[in-house]
């Protein structure tokens, strides 16, 4: 019997899926932008994937180069770097897949939210895929609170920078890229809304 938790950690459900319609299959190089204690990137590690993490915590990429040695030895520890992701110092067009999960709504303002997310885009090569996962207010609109700009108090009592559904249309558009799925949210009963948005990038 196979021990899902042993293979696939605590993987984002709606990156497992991507795994399973074979967007993201051995081979590919992997950037985790904002990578945290490494939660998705057991099953890739393990795999072999070329993996490559950024985050801003030294202890959390403490955490995930202890990760990759046991899961995936002959992977350098300078594949997982403390950096900004406004400030990579990966190269452009590195992986074939980046990840962006629970990142992007951590921004102050509208010029953070824009160079994060240029600094992730950077990374991707053409042809390349962007999983990402953000808090946004669709579905829950009237439930938001305004602070300033696009941040907002949600009813779970934190403050969050949120996108809708044209602004995620619009920056598509802008990056150059194409939408993969259609925008897929879930509402988590009167407390906040995240949205999985996939974006493969343009030839």
């Amino acid at each position: 019997m196979i021990d899902v938790h042993e293979q696939f950690g605590q993987i984002d459900i709606y990156l497992f899926d991507q795994l399973l319609r074979g967007r993201i299959v051995p081979g590919m190089r992997l950037l985790d932008a904002g990578c945290g204690f490494g939660r998705n990137l057991m099953y890739f590690l393990r795999e072999g994937y070329e993996v490559f993490g950024v985050d801003a915590d030294p202890r959390a990429i403490a955490e995930t180069r202890l990760l990759a040695a046991s899961l995936a030895p002959k992977l350098p520890g300078t594949n997982f770097r403390v950096e900004s992701i406004e400030e990579m110092s990966f190269s452009d067009s590195l992986a074939d897949v980046v990840l962006s999960s629970a990142v992007l709504h951590f921004a102050r303002d509208d010029e953070q939210f824009g160079a994060i997310l240029k600094g992730t885009w950077r990374v991707l090569k053409p042809g390349g895929l962007l999983f990402c996962r953000l808090a946004s207010s669709i579905g829950m609109e009237l439930q938001m609170k305004r602070v300033t700009g696009r941040r907002f108090q949600l009813p779970d009592g934190s403050e969050r920078y949120l996108v809708d559904e044209p602004l995620l249309m619009s920056l598509t558009q802008q990056l150059g890229g194409r939408l993969v799925d259609p925008l897929k949210t879930t509402v988590v009963q009167n407390q906040r809304c995240m949205t999985t948005w996939i974006v493969r990038k343009n030839l």
